[in-house]
């Protein structure tokens, strides 16, 4: 009978040897279903120190059970121009750069390398400022979020960096402009290699400015400050005759008109207008007055405090000057205030300033109109204020821009200057009158009562004109005209 089945103990650990095997190995068919399979094998197989060798054959998706995770392969990552991007994470390419963009920026701020920007100057003007430090194929990509990029620009500063090749900030001033910068080397630095409605990036040959009320004329933009505030330099331009300068008109309160109490033969004197002071661009682009001074002002990126000074107080012996209104290096003096008269005091004397204030009379008591141009300027920011003549004569009126206070017996105040600065044509800083006179100066100047008593006039609101002088009685004292405000204007090429 044929042995079929060796009981368990049938052999001896180590008991064969492949010799004792006919041809050295047991190949599946010695079995009985041709097949070893793992039912006929202990449930552990060491194979320790051994070598397994497995066929020469791809393992396929349906052999494995699960995903291999990232983090178990040796590169869980991959760098496209010099951006690392995880496997898994997602970003955009733009012009063939990979950049993840942010949320939406509302405000300046610093860039960074591998990232793009929606960027809404709908309330303001923003500066981008890029990296400190670049190496060759860092990007950065910018977009006009809200298509305001014509009115609120946006400005690139370098940080240290060129900008298509030069030590300037760049401006995006169209609307809709997208970009992307790619930086190269020091040479060169930030380049663009994508641009979509924009102008010229290469260098912004103009001022980029921000303050006061903004209007344009032509290729101008002109800044006007009716009250103290500021003027912000975000780009003062390059490359050009014109870049970095800008035109200028200060002119600062106008003095407050003399009061009087004394009737009859005793007359004040009207205020004088507020310092003049106007600058121009070398290369004209509106008519000056006479006193313009070539050149105007440079400004560089910064901000500028604007002081828009107050016109001084026609109060009854409680007169003051105009105050002085400033920008950058031009300061306009105020206006002095005029003479005044009251019982028990002989005619008080008028003050210097801009333009002096005009003088009073008393019973025949005639002073000096008070001098113009104090502090001196050259062009003169102002003249003196009409002197009172004689026993009959009106008050002076108080000095103006252009001429002096008169004392011809119709005391008018001195006119004032004209400039078309602003866009057009407008006449400043004229003299207040003095008694009686209800003929304005040019340029804003007070008027005086037109009857035996009253108040003087004012002197229009930012116009730096003087007040006009007023006329009371013993019983019944009254005060002089307050003066006119100044102004501020600010005027350059934009574009």
């Amino acid at each position: 009978m044929a042995l079929t089945k060796l009981p368990k103990a049938g052999l001896g650990t180590g008991s064969v040897s492949s010799d004792q095997i006919e041809d050295g190995t047991i190949q599946n068919q010695e079995f009985e279903d041709g097949t070893l399979t793992s039912a006929k094998l202990s449930s552990t197989i060491d194979l320790s120190s051994k070598t397994v060798t497995l066929p020469d054959t791809s393992v396929t998706n349906d052999q494995l059970t699960g995903s291999i995770a990232n983090d178990k392969l040796s590169n869980s990552s991959f760098t496209l121009n010099g951006n690392s991007i995880s496997l898994g994470a997602s970003g955009t390419f733009v012009d063939g750069e990979l950049v993840e963009w942010q949320t939406v920026k509302t405000a300046s701020f610093t860039a960074v390398a591998g990232q793009g920007y929606f960027v809404n100057t709908t309330s303001t003007a923003i500066t981008v400022t890029l990296p400190s430090s670049a190496a060759i194929g860092d990007t950065i990509a910018i977009k006009d979020y809200a298509g305001t990029f014509g009115t609120n620009n946006l400005t690139f500063a370098g940080n240290g960096h060129n900008i298509q090749g030069a030590a300037n900030n760049s401006l995006l001033s169209t609307n809709r402009a997208s970009v992307v910068l790619v930086y190269v080397d020091a040479t060169k630095g930030w380049l663009y290699t994508d641009e979509h409605n924009v102008a010229d990036l290469g260098l912004n040959p103009y001022v980029t400015a921000t303050g006061g009320t903004v209007t344009t004329s032509g290729d101008y933009k002109i800044h006007t400050f009716t009250s103290s505030s500021n003027f912000v330099v975000s780009c003062a331009g390059a490359c050009e005759s014109y870049s970095g300068k800008v035109s200028y008109l200060v002119v600062a309160g106008g003095g407050g008109g003399g009061g009087a109490q004394h009737g009859g033969n005793q007359r004040s004197g009207g205020g004088g207008a507020g310092g003049y002071r106007e600058g121009r661009v070398s290369t004209p682009d509106f008519t000056a007055s006479p006193l313009v001074s070539p050149g105007g002002v440079t400004v560089t990126a910064q901000t500028y405090p604007i002081t828009v000074g107050g016109g001084g107080a026609g109060s009854y012996n409680g007169r003051s000057n105009g105050s002085s209104s400033i920008f950058s290096t031009i300061t306009s003096a105020g206006g002095g205030y005029g003479g005044e008269v009251r019982i028990g005091s002989p005619a008080d004397d008028p003050t210097t300033g801009g333009s002096g204030g005009g003088a009073s009379a008393s019973s025949g008591n005639c002073r000096a109109g008070a001098s113009g141009n104090t502090p001196p300027v050259s062009p003169p920011q102002g003249n003196a204020g009409g002197s009172s003549t004689g026993y009959n004569a009106e008050g002076g009126g108080g000095g103006g821009a252009i001429e002096a206070g008169n004392t011809d017996g119709q005391a008018t105040g001195g006119d004032g200057a004209s400039s078309e600065i602003s866009g057009s044509a407008v006449t400043r800083a004229g003299g207040g009158a003095g008694n009686f006179v209800t003929t304005a100066a040019e340029g804003g100047g007070g008027v005086g009562p037109s009857g035996p008593q009253g108040t003087g006039g004012a002197g229009s609101a930012n116009t730096g004109g003087g007040g006009g002088a007023g006329r009371g009685s013993p019983s019944n004292p009254t005060g002089g005209g307050s003066g006119g405000s100044g102004i501020v204007i600010i005027r350059y090429k934009y574009q």
